[in-house]
């Protein structure tokens, strides 16, 4: 498995919760990477994005401020540092590969397996 997310589960809201995105690819540090998420009944949205290097990054609106996208590129990981988690945050969480170096929130071609995140009010 190219891409594989772990560290969902669920908690209650105000709490925190940590998803890695391990990556078994050669070329990971060459592509910014994003986390998406799909709630029960909608589509699957945007979330963060982190450019190759991890310099720059891009948020949601509705994330800004209380999650945190980061990379180890010596680790082949991709984070996601979420807090003041609320029960809309509630979701399956996917982590993907863009085809670009820059923190897109569009083209992206490489998908994680997800992990689902409870968030209990």
């Amino acid at each position: 498995v190219p891409l594989q997310a772990y560290g969902g589960g669920l908690v209650q809201a105000g709490g925190c919760l940590r998803l890695s995105c391990a990556a078994s690819l050669r070329t990971f540090s060459s592509y910014a990477m994003g986390w998406f998420r799909q709630a029960p009944g909608k589509e699957r949205e945007f979330v963060a994005a982190i450019s190759y290097g991890g310099g720059t990054t891009d948020y949601a609106d509705s994330v800004k401020g209380r999650f945190t996208i980061s990379r180890d590129n010596s680790k082949n990981t991709v984070y996601l540092q979420m807090n003041s988690l609320k029960p809309e945050d509630t979701a399956v969480y996917y982590c993907a590969r863009s085809r670009s170096r820059l923190a897109r929130r569009i083209n992206y071609d490489l998908w994680g397996q997800g992990t689902l995140v409870t968030v209990s009010s």
